[in-house]
């Protein structure tokens, strides 16, 4: 395998793996850690209505249910990922797991709405304990680039059948149990998590953690800035910019970043040593990662409201009919590793990122036109999301000293995550802007779809262009790795 993108500055231990099934408890393990992970919000939207009419909350109350646990799970990951780096990647996400099911079994005593607020916050606090350590603990098994691909595309694949049977288990559970059972089913899947990582993997060898103090100030401010910079994007999308609440929480976003960026440049500790920017496999990967957020975003949002409001799909149809989507993302799993024997990590990181635009620029262009079209930049984006995502997750890992691998898996997901929602804020504005009001009724009058319409291609070409310009970037960005290396011997 072409190693043209990867950054080996230091010698790595040597892993004695030598196939996915000589350690499959381990895979196991780490499979079913992100495959809760996909399915949590997933299962419980699907009960949001029997929630709502049960503990009698209020919309309000049941965006908190939602959007609390993604804030903090998103927002505590670069935090976690550092304390595992210094006090053991396999037992702070041991310790997240028991946490994690402790939580979850917590909701068969919630009564009121502000309680499963907080049953759900507390989900999200354990469940950021145990991402850092998905990818990092899959990196300490091999030691070849070949076996990393074929781990991270296994245990992606899991997460996504998780994602796609996700909202039909959830119903299916809904018509014969009660709603609790959404979060009480995670229980047995954490234990079985705990047995396959205690015994498949490992345990942390001090001698390779971060032996440098955790700087604290600096985690609490990193971890503002990610939940200020969240919590911006889902005011601006359910409240709008004419409301002083997204302005105020992006402010405040924007002073926590400066004071992060001040604190880790000259602290002796830092959290995050930002010169490791400076290298083309860490920072070109980021920025991979940051454009299939920003693309994913404008897709996630718009398809379904184009299947139901404009073309009168059922939401059973509206369901299938993004299929394409799930289906590609794991079917094409098994070949990205021959993909990337074959052309070299840059070069099949710039053909799947180039599928991915053409995907985008298709749906933007054609989608109104009619279904083949959506299913065409589905199956697209989908299959270059997953080469680039795979070869990107592998590479930031590989461009990292040992001792900062779980603080890299986590700025890796959190730069997605960030993205993500800066696509959802720039997608609701423009469609907000153009409607004038609310969703219900576009499909009523032809030029309510046109506006629609109109609103869901100006979207997508901005996020397009955007997403061009971070590949373009990061493909010239990652081209300069090899001279880098060359020089370096």
């Amino acid at each position: 395998m072409s190693t043209d993108v990867l950054e080996v500055p230091e010698e790595k231990t040597t892993r004695s793996a030598t196939s996915l099934r000589a350690v499959w408890p381990a895979i196991l393990g780490l499979s079913v850690v992100f495959l809760v992970e996909m399915l949590d919000n997933s299962v419980l939207n699907v009960a949001l209505p029997t929630i709502a009419k049960e503990l009698d909350a209020s919309t309000a109350a049941l965006q908190w249910i939602t959007s609390g646990y993604s804030l903090l799970f998103g927002g505590l990951m670069i935090a976690f990922g550092a304390i595992s780096d210094r006090y053991g990647t396999r037992r702070v996400m041991l310790i997240g797991l028991v946490l994690f099911a402790l939580a979850n079994l917590m909701v068969l005593f919630v009564t009121t709405p502000g309680q499963l607020i907080a049953v759900r916050a507390a989900i999200g606090v354990t469940a950021a304990m145990t991402a850092p350590g998905t990818m990092a603990l899959c990196f300490r098994l091999f030691d070849q680039e070949n076996l990393l691909m074929r781990a991270t595309s296994l245990i992606a694949t899991v997460g996504l059948v998780g994602m796609a049977v996700g909202p039909t288990l959830g119903g299916l559970v809904l018509s014969v149990l009660p709603w609790q059972t959404l979060l009480v089913m995670n229980v047995p899947i954490a234990v079985l998590a705990i047995g396959c990582i205690r015994f498949g993997i490992p345990a942390d060898d001090p001698a390779k953690r971060n032996s440098s103090p955790l700087d604290l100030p600096g985690a609490l401010l990193g971890t503002a800035t990610i939940i200020l910079a969240l919590w911006t994007a889902t005011l601006a999308v359910e409240d709008g910019w004419s409301s002083t609440a997204p302005w105020l929480a992006g402010a405040g976003a924007v002073l926590a970043a400066i004071a992060f960026v001040v604190r880790e440049r000259t602290t002796a500790h830092p959290v995050f040593d930002f010169t490791l920017l400076k290298r083309p496999a860490v920072s070109a990967s980021l920025a991979y990662e940051a454009s299939l957020g920003l693309g994913m975003a404008v897709i996630g949002f718009t398809v379904t409201l184009q299947l139901q409001l404009v073309w009168g799909w059922s939401p059973a149809q509206a369901a299938l009919g993004n299929l394409p989507q799930v289906v590609v993302l794991i079917a094409i799993g098994p070949f990205v590793e021959k993909i990337v024997d074959k052309l070299g990590t840059r070069l099949a990181a710039v053909l799947g990122a180039s599928s991915f635009l053409a995907g985008l620029l298709i749906y933007g262009v054609l989608g109104r036109q009619n279904y083949v079209w959506i299913a065409i930049a589905l199956a697209l984006t989908a299959a270059g999301m997953r080469v680039v995502a795979t070869i990107a997750g592998v590479t930031v890992m590989r461009g990292l000293p040992e001792d900062q691998t779980a603080i890299g898996a986590a700025m890796s997901d959190t730069s997605q995550e960030v993205a993500s929602s800066v696509g959802m804020a720039v997608t609701g504005t423009i469609v907000a802007a153009a409607l004038g009001g609310t969703l219900i009724g576009v499909g009523a009058t032809a030029a309510g779809i046109h506006t629609f319409e109109n609103a869901v291609t100006t979207a997508t070409l901005v996020l397009t262009a955007l997403c061009a310009a971070l590949i373009l970037w990061a493909a010239r960005r990652a081209a300069k790795a090899p001279a880098e290396v060359a020089a370096a011997e």
